[in-house]
């Protein structure tokens, strides 16, 4: 038995020589690096086979929906991590920056697709982490062995106190880590392939992404979370016919859509709140949605200040100024202040006579 401590002596090396020509490697590991296959690029394009076992769950399904989802929130959770050290972990930053990553991707992916067979552990009972090399003259095992990581190799500095690794040459000592691993390889309850999923991951980081799609991509990414709050349920009913309303076919694109989201926060959350720069039409988008809830038969109060009444009093009346007469604003303007008033009448309204009730209920 030998002992790697990754200063003096590097695993990386250690491998370099063990790895002969038709060698077998064997590995049980948390994650993959394509910068670890460019450290042994040589020695591995010349082996017969790698076998590598994720030992916690990666690249698998999820329980519930039989998908494989990949992640958008950037929530630094263990299974995005290792997914995400395929191509390159948070400690091999400095590789990252050499701006190749897509030619060692293109590389791996190809040797990947030649020689490799990916699985990983679909339960969550704690697998051993080790190598194992399986050559004609010798065999040779590792351990612990984190991931298979330019870190891991003792090529690059990650964060952890030692990095020591047992070499282990003796056949006692071969012959166990090597049977273990083929008794869990060969056990399709422990075990799923993952390859094809790999492959498909890498692929993403060597292949030519159109401007457009790069934009597509940036948009859903920053608003991927209001996404979920879009569903059939809470969007506008076409069947109200708001659609053909006066109004609606005034408003420029980006107020149909203000509209719709006006909307859709309203039916989630009983409230809404439409701010934009001065003269963008805040007034017409507000006039859409409340067309929109007196066609569902809705009572619609407005509230606004004094000075601004005249403004909302044009629309739902009979007047020349009035240009969406054709619409029959029916709803009722009231000021802020006439809120705490017991008496008297605002807008030919007498405040003693409100129900308030129906006011506030729709």
């Amino acid at each position: 038995m030998e002992l790697i401590d990754n200063i003096n002596r590097l695993l990386g090396d250690d491998l370099k020589q063990t790895l002969k020509p038709g060698a077998r490697l064997k590995i049980a590991a948390s994650c993959f690096s394509m910068y670890a296959f460019e450290a042994l690029k040589a020695e591995l394009e010349k082996i017969d086979e790698l076998q590598f076992i994720f030992t916690s769950p990666t690249f698998t399904a999820n329980e519930v929906t039989d998908k494989i989802r990949k992640e958008r929130k950037e929530f630094h959770i263990p299974k995005a991590d290792r997914e995400r050290s395929l191509y390159g972990s948070e400690f091999e930053i400095q590789l990252r920056n050499k701006l190749t990553q897509r030619a060692i991707a293109k590389e791996c992916a190809d040797w990947m697709r030649r020689k490799t067979t990916f699985k990983s552990n679909r339960s969550k009972a704690p697998m051993q982490q080790f190598a194992c090399v399986q050559a004609a003259a010798a065999e040779t095992a590792y351990m612990p062995l984190h991931g298979f990581t330019a870190v891991d190799l003792g090529y690059q500095q990650g964060n952890a106190v030692s990095n020591l690794v047992n070499k282990m040459d003796e056949s006692t000592f071969t012959a166990t880590y090597l049977n273990l691993f083929n008794q869990i390889w060969q056990d399709p309850e422990k075990l799923e392939d993952v390859t094809a999923q790999i492959c498909d991951h890498i692929a993403s980081v060597y292949q030519e992404n159109s401007p457009e799609s790069i934009y597509f991509l940036m948009l859903y990414n920053i608003f991927n979370e209001f996404l979920d709050d879009l569903n059939e349920d809470v969007l506008p009913n076409d069947r109200t016919g708001y659609q053909d309303t006066l109004i609606w076919n005034k408003l420029f694109n980006y107020q149909k859509d203000a509209a719709t989201g006006i909307i859709n926060k309203l039916e989630n959350y009983s409230g809404c709140i439409l701010a934009d720069s001065v003269g963008l039409g805040k007034t017409f988008t507000a006039l859409a949605v409340v067309k929109y809830y007196e066609l569902r038969n809705k009572s619609v109060l407005v509230l606004c200040p004094k000075k601004l009444a005249d403004n909302w009093l044009n629309y739902n009346r009979n007047l020349k100024t009035n240009i969406f007469a054709r619409d029959r604003f029916s709803y009722d303007v009231l000021c802020h202040t006439d809120l705490s008033r017991t008496s008297g009448e605002s807008f030919g309204t007498q405040l003693n006579r409100i129900n308030w009730g129906s006011e506030v209920a729709h």
